[in-house]
């Protein structure tokens, strides 16, 4: 009997340790109001805008305000955690309020961006009450499902998507998962094309929605981070060099289909190519397009081929390059820096480097959005409206301690907001020969070569790189030792299977198709493609071929 007394003890223990120990003024505690944010930002940042948004909102309240971050990992989970949470109560909405049957056809055009039931608002009044759809005599199933939810307050109770970069914010705001806070109309002097302004795009990037839905409030950009023991000179200047034969089981990446960050410097690398190609092309713009895309495919194969291993999640490779358990790999610019900063803090010397690939990279934004059915709309609209004030934007870039600055954390990211890198706060920033908006200028994006196809090109590196990935590291050795054999290195390096016009094709359709077992399908024939295709390369240079 005492013994399991003493077990249930000690099992209580465990489970109280840590709210006994936890900070007294936690943002977790009792407070006046609250806040739900989804985000993949990481812990010093929840820390510090926790920290500065309590202060502010009190100071302009009187009120408390208890942050609750959810964060169930990168911006992809986040996607995909958003799209599954929707669908039950909207199942319940439609079935308990709207008294509608659920069906297949309901639940696959509720959140659908390509069933637009514009019309319908066009051709009938909004009926009254206002949350009741028009007549199913004068629309599709699909239609009405699409209009009921664009007109619902269908929430999953969370307020805010913070962070993360564009394309999965136009992916939720078309969906419908976010919705306009009016933040962005009520801000013309914030949201404009002048000098001091935040365009709509830059650089060919889009930096906020037109219909108010999302917004970008710091920028970033994309490079390489290398350890500064390991790797020698020469050292890397652009993303070639991640295929460089001497960094074999050298490289660490990200697998871009759980990582967004890194599916968009795989993209950055395709523009790169294509420009190259573009501005000395013989054979047209659409041929160099081609070539470009093929040369970047060669590039990915070789850095796949290099690479040690690839990780769920972007913000571990910095770390592990940073120890030393690889040499080099490709990180969002703040991921790089805050870990320069981290271990120097802890070694007293600086181990790892981070730099931009001049002409290599654009700069993106990290976004805010207010999500459809928000408990608590009011607050998050302060919250949003406090990211975009100046005492929000100096805690991205201000060193710690310096006026109006993070407490403990330099995050060593970038403020969206011009007026912050003008020479009067130079000495207040922790990044100050870093001027984003100028940097930019040597690199335009153009999304009407690549922007349609951010999927294929996650589903392309999977099937080149991350399934056949020890069949490509045997091939790549084997090229390697036998000083590439010519017939050999053409085997190892033909792409024409994930072509710019099967990536447009084949492998775009596959991807939109309703039935996922068409993508299944496809990416077993491809993995299985380049397998045979690695092996054979393998054979034919370990012969001298």
């Amino acid at each position: 009997m005492l013994r399991n007394v003493l077990i249930l003890l000690a099992l209580a223990a465990t489970v109280a340790l840590p709210f006994a120990l936890r900070p007294r003024d936690s943002a977790l505690g009792p407070a006046d109001e609250s806040l739900v944010i989804i985000t993949p930002h990481n812990e010093a940042i929840r820390a510090e805008f926790t920290r500065g948004f309590r202060a502010w909102y009190q100071a302009r309240t009187g009120r408390t305000v208890r942050l609750d971050w959810r964060t169930p990992g990168g911006t992809s989970e986040i996607a995909r955690y958003l799209a599954g949470e929707y669908e039950a109560p909207f199942e319940n909405y439609w079935k308990n309020t709207l008294h509608r049957p659920w069906t297949d056809v309901v639940q696959k055009a509720f959140d659908n961006p390509r069933i637009n039931p514009q019309h319908a608002l066009e051709n009938h009044p909004t009926p009254k009450p206002a949350d009741t759809p028009p007549s199913p005599m004068k629309l599709s199933a699909a239609e009405t499902a699409r209009w009921a939810f664009l007109n619902s307050e269908v929430g999953i109770g969370i307020d805010l998507f913070f962070g993360g970069g564009s394309y999965d914010f136009i992916q939720q705001a078309a969906a419908g998962r976010l919705v306009d806070s009016g933040f962005v109309h009520a801000h013309p002097e914030l949201f404009n094309d002048s000098a001091t302004g935040i365009p709509q795009s830059f650089g060919g990037e889009p930096f906020y929605d037109k219909d108010g839905r999302w917004f970008g409030n710091v920028v970033s950009a994309f490079g390489i981070c290398f350890n500064v023991d390991q790797v020698q000179t020469p050292l890397p200047e652009n993303w070639r060099d991640l295929a460089d034969p001497r960094f074999l089981r050298r490289v660490a990446l990200a697998d871009p289909n759980k990582s967004a960050s890194v599916a968009k410097v795989f993209e950055i690398i395709i523009q790169q190519q294509m420009q190259l190609r573009a501005l000395t092309a013989a054979g047209g713009t659409a041929s160099a397009l081609a070539d470009g895309w093929e040369q970047a495919m060669r590039i990915f194969l070789r850095m796949g081929a290099n690479t040690r291993y690839f990780t769920d999640s972007a913000t571990k490779i910095p770390i592990d390059v940073a120890q030393g358990d690889a040499a080099l790999g490709v990180c969002i610019d703040f991921y790089g820096r805050f870990e320069s900063e981290n271990a120097r803090n802890h070694s007293g010397r600086e181990r790892l480097r981070y730099f931009n690939p001049v002409g290599g990279t654009s700069i993106g934004v990290d976004s805010i959005g207010l999500l459809r059915g928000a408990p608590h709309r009011q607050v998050a609209l302060l919250f949003m409206e406090y990211v975009m004030s100046l005492d929000g934007q100096k805690l991205w870039n201000w060193k710690v301690g310096a006026p109006g600055g993070p407490e403990r954390y330099a995050l060593r990211r970038l403020p969206i907001r011009r007026e912050l890198y003008a020479e009067e706060y130079k000495i207040w920033r922790a990044d100050p020969e870093v001027y984003p908006y100028e940097e930019a200028k040597n690199f335009a994006y153009h999304p009407e070569w690549t922007g349609a196809l951010f999927n294929p090109i996650r589903f392309i590196v999977r099937v080149l790189c991350v399934d056949p990935h020890d069949e490509a590291r045997d091939a790549w050795s084997a090229l390697i030792a036998a000083n590439f054999p010519p017939e050999a290195t053409r085997v190892f390096e033909d792409v024409s299977a994930v072509s710019y016009a099967e990536a447009k094709g084949r492998i775009a359709t596959a991807l939109k198709d309703p039935d996922k077992l068409a993508e299944a399908r496809l990416a077993a024939e491809l993995s299985e493609h380049f397998r045979a295709q690695y092996r054979r390369a393998a054979e034919m240079a370990r012969a001298g071929k």
